[in-house]
């Protein structure tokens, strides 16, 4: 496959526009459904993979740019992995992620009551789907593991970033640094893997 000189990147969440459109190589043009005015498909995918698919192949039948969607989430272990695929529907509503996110911390403290052992495991995942024609397409999954904090932490990020402590750190994705929480997070994992596939970006 041919170096791709323009994309869209198929999403209306601004904090994944950021942070495809840096990994992205800074020769390729990018376009967003803002500047094409093209409205977000309806996700009725019962996976992150079904989801991204859905809009990844949406996004290029309306624009006719080759695309990149992402459909991402939080899965918590002791909330049998929710919000998962809900993860944009719960900030929606309990009324901001700010919300949400308590409301979390709530619910995994409420879990572990009376337990020796805390189970606060939780990983973000995100499928990430290169759309190249109007039937053909790539996914790959990127996963990373980590904890739920006992609340929130840093500013910095988007979603759910300040409540997730990923393995190995001692901070919340919110607070860390922007370039290291870029390239080390699921979205990093899940194009390194596309990039491998494709050889295009």
């Amino acid at each position: 496959m041919k170096k791709i000189k323009e994309i869209l990147i198929g999403t209306h969440n601004k904090g994944k526009i950021k942070e495809i459109s840096y990994l992205l190589n800074k020769k390729i043009k990018k376009f967003t459904p803002f500047e094409l005015h093209i409205k977000s498909p309806k996700e009725t995918g019962k996976s992150f993979k079904s989801n991204s698919e859905l809009k990844a192949k949406y996004f290029f039948k309306n624009s006719n740019f080759f695309t990149i969607s992402d459909d991402s989430g939080l899965c918590v272990d002791c909330l049998n992995n929710k919000p998962g695929i809900y993860s944009a529907r719960w900030a929606k509503k309990y009324g901001s992620f700010n919300h949400a996110m308590k409301k979390i911390i709530l619910l995994v403290k409420k879990k572990n009551v009376n337990k020796k052992i805390k189970n606060t495991k939780a990983k973000f995942i995100c499928s990430l789907t290169f759309a190249f024609s109007s039937t053909k397409k790539i996914t790959t999954i990127g996963v990373v593991q980590g904890n739920i904090s006992e609340r929130i932490l840093g500013k910095k990020g988007f979603g759910y970033d300040p409540i997730f402590i990923p393995k190995g750190s001692k901070i919340t994705f919110g607070q860390m640094n922007k370039r290291k929480k870029i390239l080390t997070d699921h979205r990093s994992i899940a194009f390194k893997k596309l990039k491998n596939k494709t050889n295009i970006f």
